[in-house]
């Protein structure tokens, strides 16, 4: 790998002087905060075009990349031969590193496999993290690792192999194991190497999940056996082929022609998303792993899936000939290349159209949705038992209902009402008022109008837990409206902002809200929520009152006369700067009238 000299590293403070000076090749860039904290690490075909994609004005970037960049105080790159070769160091930086705006997973375990040392004198199967290039036989990854115990569990009772780790150079004294028969004890120098063997064979067809080729031949092995009368030896193959047979009733078998495949599900809501991977060997079902990972909003599934492939495959795990994805990552090419460099061999990635892959993939999808909605659910009922302790509410409440006003001095007030319940806002349920009955800036008339006017339409169905926008004043109006209404009981908190404050009926001094916990958090979102409700629909009425003619707020100026007037005029504007006795010669004015219309359009009247 080709790096820059070190003053390429570009610590110059001119950030366009650092651009021009970035190269066109393919490598890896840093970006850092004022505090030389590592913010994100990408990879580009062309540094020089990528770089300057973040920082110049036009560019589009999403919320998240917008942030980011705003806190870039300092980049660096590296130029490498090759776009692979980015690829790989893109990746040990993001393990290093942990960059708060890169697609991380936040899992550091390594995965069981089933080592068969058939690279040795007599081979032994053990569990490993680790895997190597020496020539042993690897199966897994078993996730989670309790069918690997099991089947570990039945070849050690089934199988006479051994399980020490002596290199067997000279020849030793049989252990306990094989006074248990659990060994057939080759250190003991009495055992037939091709005998052995066909055992570490059985073995290994066990694990490829070829119980049907195994089967075949334990049965000619245990006819042959009877016709040598050498029947106890038989019978000894007898009871391992029925116990093959009971255990290939409990593998979850899919397909035998599909060998080894990956198959990854995703699922996103929000800014997360939840990774389902499928882990089939041999055509047999041997683990799942799921994953959550945030920072995904702005990112397109493609981009995610690379990001995910990239980090999962970096551990020590041994990429399958085939890996199933629901759409394509980006850096197909480069992606297949190093997958293929991992695992020694040609692997590919698909997204299949029909057929079993392409259930396998829906399966690993619906397994990823179930999951991100179980996460969801598990996240908001906790947020809710938190949320009751810290309220010192009677009960856990289920939904969360929440009002606010919005007006400019008193102008269109409107009042808005959100429903939260079930871990998701209901919208068919929110509702939006336009404050008519009460006149100028009275937040604490409209909030008791907003109430009175929206818990009579409710129909009995109360949320367990109201939030009212304000401060002390403003729950203190709604609560006054609850008991004049006969819901004294209902639970109600005020929440104010600069600082986050919440108030409570029970306790005289606000609590804030700056903790960061659950609770908070879905407090402030509700109360978010409702905000932004009150203000869209605010903003709604401004636009209609801009698209309004001022003459239409003129007494005497009905629809006939206005038509005349900019018939005749062509415009509002030409109209406030024609004299009285213009507008008084149109047909249907008088010079009163016109008077009337030369003030309200000049701003001498109230009713501009």
């Amino acid at each position: 790998m080709r790096s820059l000299p070190q003053g390429s590293s570009c610590v110059v403070a001119d950030m366009d002087e650092k651009l021009a000076r970035v190269p066109a090749g393919p490598g890896i860039y840093i970006f850092k905060d004022e505090q030389n904290r590592v913010l994100y690490v990408g990879k580009a075909k062309n540094l020089r075009t990528r770089l300057r994609s973040y920082f110049q004005r036009c560019a589009a970037l999403d919320e998240r990349k917008a942030a980011m960049v705003r806190s870039v105080a300092d980049f660096e790159y590296t130029v490498t031969g090759n776009e692979l070769e980015a690829f790989v160091l893109e990746a040990n930086l993001i393990k290093q590193h942990r960059p708060r705006y890169n697609i991380l997973l936040r899992d550091d375990k390594s995965y069981p496999y089933l080592k068969l040392t058939v690279n040795e004198m007599w081979p032994r199967l053990e569990v490993v993290r680790r895997i190597q290039k020496d020539g042993a036989k690897y199966f897994g990854p078993y996730v989670p690792s309790g069918a690997m115990w099991e089947i570990l569990s039945f070849i050690r009772t089934n199988f006479t192999i051994r399980t020490c780790k002596y290199t067997l150079e000279k020849r030793m004294r049989p252990c306990i194991q094989h006074q248990i028969k659990k060994c057939i004890a080759p250190c003991g120098g009495k055992v037939d190497r091709a005998e052995y063997m066909g055992m570490v064979n059985e073995v290994k067809l066990l694990l490829e999940g070829k119980n049907k080729g195994l089967l075949d031949m334990l049965e000619k092995k245990m006819k042959r056996l009877s016709d040598e009368m050498r029947y106890e030896e038989a019978s000894l193959v007898r009871d391992r082929i029925r116990a093959i047979k009971q255990i290939s009733e409990t593998q979850k078998a899919v397909a035998p022609e599909l060998g080894d495949i990956d198959t990854i599900g995703i699922f996103r809501e929000e800014d997360r998303a939840v990774l389902k991977i499928l882990f089939i060997r041999n055509g047999i079902m041997v683990g799942s792993r799921h994953f959550s990972v945030g920072n995904v909003s702005g990112e397109t599934d493609s981009y995610i899936l690379n990001n995910f492939i990239g980090q999962f495959y970096s551990r020590e795990i041994i990429p399958p000939s085939v890996v199933l994805c629901p759409s394509l990552p980006d850096d197909m090419p480069v992606l297949t290349s190093w997958l293929s460099e991992r695992r020694g061999s040609s692997v590919k990635i698909a997204v299949p159209k029909r057929g079993i892959r392409r259930g396998l993939v829906e399966m690993a999808q619906q397994n990823a949705e179930v999951l991100a909605r179980s996460e969801k659910e598990a996240g908001w009922r906790s947020a809710l038992k938190e949320l009751a302790t810290f309220l010192m509410l009677d009960k856990t409440p289920v939904s969360i209902g929440a009002f606010d006003i919005s007006n400019i001095s008193g102008r269109e007030p409107v009042g808005a009402f959100v429903y939260w319940a079930d871990g998701r806002f209901q919208k068919d349920r929110y509702r939006h008022i336009k404050m008519d009955a009460v006149k100028g800036p009275d937040d604490y008339s409209m909030m008791k109008e907003m109430i009175r006017r929206t818990v009579r339409n409710m129909q009995g169905e109360m949320p367990d837990l109201l939030i009212i926008d304000g401060g002390r004043a403003h729950l203190d109006a709604a609560l006054e409206v609850l008991r004049e209404i006969g819901l004294s009981g209902t639970e109600a908190v005020g929440l104010a902002k600069d600082p986050d404050r919440i108030f409570m009926k029970k306790i005289a001094p606000p609590l804030s809200l700056e903790d960061g916990r659950a609770p908070s958090l879905l407090l402030k979102r509700i109360r978010d929520e409702v905000h932004r409700f009150a203000i869209s629909y605010h903003k709604k009425l401004r636009a209609g009152r801009t698209f309004e003619s001022p003459l239409e707020k003129i007494p005497g100026v009905a629809k006939k006369r206005r038509f005349a007037l900019l018939r005749h005029f062509g415009s509002i504007e030409a109209i406030r700067k024609a004299p009285v006795e213009e507008i008084a010669a149109i047909r249907g004015f008088n010079r009163a009238l016109a008077e009337k219309i030369h003030e309200a359009l000049s701003g001498k009247s109230n009713h501009a």
